[in-house]
């Protein structure tokens, strides 16, 4: 799905916690998230360094989202 909808010229961020299966299905723009279970936070953490971390990986995400990209690229944490 994330290759048809670049194919369509629209940008995609595809946010995992297994990088090498969003290599293998092609995504282009790749951030690495947490934890399989809670991919985009952590419960253990008090809530404002939860938010803290949830922020962090929006904005990166964002920050690939408006990044030109040849092929695969993975934006580390």
């Amino acid at each position: 799905m994330v290759k048809e909808v670049e194919r369509a010229g629209i940008p995609v961020v595809h946010m995992c916690t297994v990088v090498p299966i969003s290599l293998t299905v092609g995504a282009n723009r790749i951030v690495p998230t947490i934890a399989i279970p809670h991919p985009l936070g952590n419960p253990s953490l008090e809530k404002a360094e939860e938010k803290k971390l949830r922020r962090k990986l929006v904005e990166k995400a964002l920050e690939a989202l408006t990044t030109e990209v040849e092929g695969q690229t993975v934006f580390d944490k």
